[in-house]
């Protein structure tokens, strides 16, 4: 009944996809903010078990922040207000304290349903500029704000579908940064070869702080979000994901394609397709549309 995990490991928490509001110790590579990777953290993991019930107990004692784009690459676009100053960016002050979570979950005949808090620090940082030592500097810095989180997440399976739902309430400690809900509503079905999933993630701000956050959690709120994968056989399979945002302002199409061979060795081919207005999280990067391997 009890499970002790102690060392570098993936720590995931909640239910919906894409966009996943109660997962506090995931960071992730967001050099790529549309084709990102987990990255694993340091930290102790105890797990308590019952016929229906699971307490999830986790020390995080050192801080692993998430990517984030190199400066003057994809998702990191000069402001129209900073034309002609000269921009630098300093180094990060990386926060010390460790971070602590607690995540309680049932299931139950044709349900399953959890509850949460986590306190600590947000892995994506708020970005902060200062005066430089002459007139036309601007001094870039990353700052990583305290986060006390409390989330729910449930899911119920019907003969037609599995409704996945999952919500946080985000706030800030310290009044240094936003605070703000995340939710989610997922449908996701399972047919033969297919898996289809469809939904909608939102966002509601109780309090706004920073003027610029590098969030990619946030920044596909307010969307309709969906996939579509299928397996070819025991080697290939093919997907395909989407966000499309709820006024139009922003839009990304994934598609990918992946085989396998042999015990080793996998290719996988993706394109990303990206269109939207220069003033929306995703139409900052519309100019880079690419196909790559």
């Amino acid at each position: 009944p009890l499970t002790l995990e102690a060392g570098r490991q993936f720590i995931r928490w909640g239910k919906t996809d894409i966009v996943t509001p109660t997962d506090h110790f995931a960071p992730r590579d967001f050099l790529n903010v549309v084709r990102s990777e987990f990255l694993a953290v340091s930290g102790v993991r105890a797990m308590a078990s019952t016929r229906a019930d699971t307490v999830d107990l986790v020390w995080v004692p050192w801080f692993t922040p998430s990517r984030m784009p190199l400066a003057g690459q994809r998702w990191t676009v000069q402001p129209a207000a900073a034309a002609g100053l000269t921009l630098r960016q300093v180094p990060a002050v990386m926060p010390e304290r460790s971070q602590f979570g607690a995540r309680w979950s049932r299931t139950g005949e044709g349900y399953e349903w959890s509850t949460s808090v986590f306190d600590g620090m947000n892995t994506m940082p708020d970005i902060v500029s200062v005066p430089g030592t002459v007139p036309t500097e601007l001094l870039i810095t990353r700052r990583y704000p305290r986060l006390r989180a409390y989330g729910a997440d449930a899911a119920v399976p019907n003969r037609w579908f599995t409704l996945k739902a999952e919500a946080s309430v985000n706030t800030s400690p310290d009044a240094q940064t936003d605070s703000y809900v995340l939710y989610g509503v997922q449908a996701e079905r399972q047919s033969g070869e297919w898996a289809l999933l469809a939904g909608y993630a939102g966002e509601h701000v109780l309090t706004r702080r920073v003027v610029q956050p590098f969030a990619p959690d946030r920044g596909l709120s307010k969307s309709v979000v969906a996939r579509a994968s299928y397996t070819l056989d025991a080697n290939r399979s093919v997907s395909v994901e989407a966000a499309v945002r709820q006024n139009l302002r922003g839009v990304y199409v994934k598609g990918e394609f992946s085989r396998a061979r042999g015990p080793h060795w996998r290719a996988t081919l993706n394109g990303v397709a990206i269109a939207g207005r220069a003033d929306d999280f995703l139409g900052q990067d519309r100019k880079s549309t690419r196909l790559n391997s």
